[in-house]
């Protein structure tokens, strides 16, 4: 199905109007509007059955962002998060790249990793080889156990095993398991190949066996995204395009030489990627805990992205990091919402689902950064933090636009203020 991503007014609605007009852009059933317009999507007794010791349900924002074009097709995204101005600046980045195309994206195979940790080994070069001279029969061994991967084109694919001659522990050797997962996450999936063949490498090595579990450093399974925007795309009315590029390439440069900046820059890209990853029912904790191993892979944490000028003066950017996202298994599979937000992104594998991700993460990392280099990061916050500041000094309705304009002209939002100007209206 081909739909226009560009919403135009979207904001401008209210809740209800624009809940009614993504249901007919997507032919969406009256069940599904009803999960996302009524508390309780999420059946107790299913969240009871997801974790443990469960008393209730937490709900937080679901919104879309709207004028994405990834590799020629229009995409409504999905966004679960409580941060104001994430879907408008991730949004508005999108409309600025659709003259050039939008995003272009491309991944990697889904090639997780589980680890076997080896102690007790007094011969670990040996060892290793011996290890790799059994590969096929360690592989076969793991595959025995997931029959239905197999035949959906997954498996073991690869053997690798790294040395350690010295560390505080005597001498260690880890085997990595190399395993196409398809299209889920792959956790549970690689950590009982990894107890399966545990075993086997203790016969192999005379060693003993520790750690069987995955490693959270997907970089096998990187997903990239790409974009391109010219100058007089980025012109306002205190600035050039060209110097907007500038300023853009100066404010990347900064944290790719500086940790304690590329940690808030990168901390902007997840702001794009951690919102889809929880609204789709994916792992978060495991695609920040690579992207950040990820960015300090060279032995210096830098920036995940890479922010360039092009032979013509235009900003082109880049994202590659892993992506280890499903769209089989867990909470994609057994919360409601999870599944309706897979449909409505309209992905059928989840490699898709990867470059869209890394696509809104670049994307919001290109509106931290044109921000940055113009106004600043506050000005564009301002009105959207009103908000949240008027709607707990209890305004509602028309009270709260007035309350908002009222603080963001004086340029003084602050909570103390909100109550004062509350209070003087309604006594007026």
């Amino acid at each position: 199905m081909s739909i226009d991503s560009r919403l135009p007014d979207f904001r401008n609605l209210s809740p209800s109007e624009r809940l009614e007009h993504i249901r007919q852009l997507l032919d969406l059933s009256a069940d599904d509007a009803a999960l996302l317009r009524d508390a309780g999507a999420l059946p107790l007794e299913i969240a009871d059955g997801m974790i443990e010791n469960v008393i209730g349900k937490f709900e937080l924002p679901y919104a879309i962002a709207s004028n994405f074009r990834i590799n020629g097709r229009d995409l409504l995204i999905p966004l679960v998060v409580e941060e104001p101005s994430i879907v408008a600046a991730a949004s508005f980045m999108a409309k600025l790249t659709r003259p050039a195309g939008g995003f272009q994206t491309s991944s990697s195979a889904p090639l997780m990793r589980a680890q076997v940790q080896i102690i007790g080994v007094s011969d670990p070069f040996n060892a290793r080889l011996s290890l790799l001279r059994s590969k096929e029969q360690i592989m076969a061994l793991a595959n025995s156990k997931d029959q239905l991967l197999n035949k959906l084109g997954g498996g073991c694919r690869d053997l690798e095993v790294h040395t350690f001659a010295d560390s505080p522990r005597g001498s260690m050797l880890v085997a990595h398991l190399i395993v196409d997962v398809r299209d889920a996450m792959g956790a549970n999936t690689v950590n009982t190949m990894a107890e399966a063949v545990a075993p086997l490498m203790e016969e192999i090595t005379g060693g003993k066996v520790r750690l069987r579990i995955l490693s959270n450093l997907a970089d096998l399974r990187l997903a990239r995204a790409q974009l391109r925007i010219a100058p007089e795309q980025l012109d306002t009315a205190q600035y050039s395009g060209a110097d907007v590029i500038d300023g853009i390439i100066d404010a990347y440069t900064f944290a790719a030489i500086d940790p304690y900046r590329a940690a808030t820059h990168n901390k902007g890209i997840m702001n794009g990627i951690d919102p889809l990853v929880v609204a789709t029912g994916n792992d978060w904790r495991a695609v920040e805990a690579g992207a950040h191993a990820y960015a300090c892979r060279s032995g210096h944490y830098g920036s995940l992205t890479t922010w360039e000028k092009d032979s013509a003066g235009h900003l082109v950017g880049t994202l590659e990091m892993p992506m280890p996202l499903g769209l089989v298994g867990g909470a994609t599979k057994t919360h409601p919402l999870a599944q309706l937000s897979l449909r409505i992104l309209g992905v059928k594998t989840a490699q898709e689902l990867a470059e869209v991700a890394v696509a809104v993460g670049l994307a919001q990392n290109l509106g931290a950064l044109r921000a940055l280099a113009t106004e600043g990061i506050q000005r564009g916050h301002m009105a959207l933090h009103a908000r949240n500041i008027a709607l707990s000094a209890g305004a509602r309705g028309e009270e709260l636009e007035w309350l908002v304009k009222r603080m963001v002209e004086a340029r003084d939002v602050r909570a103390d203020r909100a109550e004062a100007l509350l209070r003087e209206k309604r006594g007026q």
